[in-house]
């Protein structure tokens, strides 16, 4: 049984050797794992304290008196040690020379955009100082608006032109309904079932195509897709706002050039080059324009009469015009970058040069 003499003794012990071990430490760790021996809810001190309750009513008070004067010991023992501890660093830090307290502070580094997302942004202002709104898609989509309302049926050869990534995930039928977009375009019969002309859209966003990666080509890259619908839009309209555009994003100097090309949801469809910034129509030795002294920088057209009809839309009353182009290969003209794969290598020194 515990007797106050034999507890006096304990808390008294208890101290003598807390603050005689205390003075033999020689950092911060030790004196941490010192602080949780003796102070802790499991330390030597705490313990002893918890005996007081087993004594009689009229000795408690001695004892608790005599506990609070050596925890109070024990903490003030920890005070000063730390404190030492602290200034010994310091005057051992100041004789190496490792620190000098005179040096302004180190500047925060401050992040930026990624080129493409600058590209993105340059582009969709341009289109949206002319009237278009942006309005972004889902990246999984369904083949209902990946192709299909796009004038791209399952047996069409048009379908080869994509090589598609589908979703594992079959339906009755056995066939793949779900896949990564291969293009932005979905979001013209997305955009024209939610609405009724006048329409015009910018649509940014990533695309995944299932080919081989070299210096041109990677396996998933942006694409901003343009919609212009209305009653009575012309090719005209088409060539005027795809011009602002050129000088918009390239200098007012720049000329524009229109060819046919193919593409199963415009009709006609063109693909528009600029004249080569770098050589100036020189062409000699240019490896932007590879000495054509024209640079392409996107696809567009006519959007055709079934896809306004697969929308609902009265393909006698409106026409509209449809456009796409790609962002890296904007920022790779514009800036010289010779490989589309540096946008995805996260190299802070190419990164940075932007």
């Amino acid at each position: 049984m515990t007797t106050p003499q034999t507890l006096l003794q304990r808390i008294d012990t208890v101290q003598q050797e807390a603050l005689a071990s205390l003075n033999s430490l020689c950092n911060v760790e030790e004196v941490e794992e010192w602080r949780v021996a003796h102070l802790g809810r499991r330390g030597a001190l705490t313990l002893a304290l918890r005996d007081i309750g087993g004594l009689p009513a009229e000795d408690r008070p001695e004892a608790g008196t005599a506990g609070n004067r050596a925890k109070l010991a024990l903490e003030d023992g920890l005070g000063q040690k730390l404190e030492t501890l602290r200034e010994s660093e310091a005057a051992r830090l100041a004789s190496e020379n490792r620190l000098d307290v005179t040096l302004p502070g180190r500047p925060m580094l401050q992040g930026r955009l990624h080129p493409t997302s600058q590209i993105v942004r340059q582009i969709c202002d341009a289109f949206a100082s002319m009237g278009f709104q942006v309005v972004e898609g889902p990246e999984i989509e369904w083949d209902h608006y990946n192709f299909e309302l796009l004038n791209i049926p399952r047996d069409h050869p048009a379908r080869d032109m994509w090589n598609t990534l589908w979703i594992d995930q079959r339906n009755e039928a056995g066939e793949y309904p779900m896949l990564l977009r291969t293009h932005t375009s979905p979001m013209q019969a997305r955009v024209m079932e939610s609405r009724q002309p006048p329409v015009r859209v910018i649509v940014p966003g990533k695309c995944y195509r299932y080919e081989a990666t070299d210096a041109t080509h990677e396996w998933h890259f942006y694409q901003v897709e343009g919609l212009a619908v209305d009653d009575g839009i012309t090719f005209a309209d088409l060539k005027g706002t795809l011009y602002e555009f050129a000088r918009m994003l390239f200098g007012a100097e720049r000329k524009v050039r229109f060819r046919c090309d193919y593409f199963p949801f415009v009709e006609p469809g063109v693909d528009m080059s600029i004249d080569c910034f770098a050589c100036n129509g020189d062409r000699a030795g240019c490896r932007i324009c590879r000495d054509t002294g024209w640079i392409e920088i996107m696809g567009a057209g006519m959007v055709h009469p079934r896809v306004l009809e697969g929308v609902g839309y009265d393909s006698s009353k409106y026409t509209g015009f449809a456009f796409g182009l790609g962002p890296e290969r904007i920022a790779m003209l514009k800036y010289g970058i010779d490989d589309i794969r540096h946008f995805y290598a996260n190299d802070l020194r190419f990164l940075r040069q932007f």
